[in-house]
């Protein structure tokens, strides 16, 4: 077991894929000898050339269509949007292309392309720059959708994603790449759709995804200290999500909580919040609480955005009101 760089995690995912399989290709803007906006794909161009690592225009809308394009061709691109914000420009190509080409031509052709993107506050980059747009995504049949806590299952989950023979939304938490995180000795495929049990308890369960994941680890630390035991699931993968691994947790502890750093109102924890109050009701034994951001773009000013995301303290007030302390 050693420490690897959530970054330097998805780098690798990256060079295995392309060294394992010549129809991996990557593009996106200034990737090359760049390296992107966040160094994920330095050293690439180096390994790979410029036939595997493609420098593109400023313009999403060309990338996202040049991918789908690729991937019906018989390649695996692997596509970097430089801010989730800017998916916006893509959705075209990804939304009623990417995502329904098997089901219009009946089966006999996918579409296996994976886009890379950046979500989430904490740099102070202000409303354009830092929105957590997962939920899109999810609604969409056809799509795929991901998004790694840490380094480990950065890997593992992106080597899924660049195997999957349908169109997936990678999703990485820019706060995120910087941090270390211990991985095994012998980095190994996750599967998608798979969600893990980072920490065992019996009195509530708390469900999250991405870099909100440490948030609740922190905050059912804290709840230890209180004597209560709390169960942390990581997510992994938000669309298809693990509801049977969720039902069981909810069955076991009675209480629900769920925290993603997205907007709360029509999110991924309303679907969650949904589907157990109609699978799992007879488990529950107090309210499901949410916690998420207000439904308002995200402050620029770093006091204000500070207070826009949830904390952890956030998440022991939400685990204290579901079990009725509150």
């Amino acid at each position: 077991m050693a420490d690897l760089r959530y970054g330097a995690a998805i780098s690798q995912a990256l060079t295995d894929a392309m060294a394992e399989d010549p129809s991996v290709i990557v593009m996106g803007e200034d990737i090359g000898g760049a390296g992107g906006s966040f160094g994920i794909t330095r050293g690439l161009l180096d390994k790979f050339g410029p036939e595997r690592v493609i420098d593109t225009p400023i313009s999403e809308a060309a990338i996202a269509g040049m991918a789908v394009g690729a991937a019906m061709s018989g390649l695996k691109p692997v596509l970097e949007i430089m801010f989730m914000d800017f998916v916006t420009l893509t959705m075209d190509a990804l939304v009623n292309q990417a995502a329904k080409a098997r089901f219009m031509f009946g089966g006999q052709g996918s579409v296996p392309m994976v886009l890379r993107t950046p979500h989430g506050g904490g740099l102070s980059a202000g409303p354009q720059h830092s929105q957590c747009l997962e939920a899109w995504f999810a609604h969409v049949p056809g799509l795929k959708v991901v998004c790694p806590s840490g380094p480990a299952n950065a890997y593992g989950l992106l080597r899924s994603a660049i195997a999957d023979p349908d169109p997936v939304v990678f999703i990485e938490h820019k706060g995120l790449y910087a941090k270390k995180g211990p991985v095994p000795d012998v980095l190994t495929v996750i599967p998608l759709g798979q969600a893990a049990t980072l920490r065992q308890g019996d009195r509530v369960t708390v469900v999250s995804y991405g870099a909100a994941v440490a948030l609740a680890l922190a905050a059912a630390g804290q709840m230890a200290d209180e004597g209560v035991s709390v169960e942390v699931i990581d997510l992994q993968t938000i669309q298809p999500w693990d509801e049977t691994v969720v039902l069981a947790s909810l069955a076991k502890t009675g209480h629900l909580v769920i925290v993603h750093e997205a907007v709360e109102a029509f999110g991924v924890g309303a679907e969650i919040t949904a589907r157990m109050a109609d699978i799992g009701f007879a488990h529950l034994s107090g309210p499901i609480i949410r916690v998420g951001a207000p439904f308002m773009p995200v402050p620029f000013a770093a006091e204000l955005e500070a207070r826009y995301r949830p904390s952890v303290e956030r998440v022991v007030t939400a685990i204290r009101k579901t079990l009725g302390k509150e």
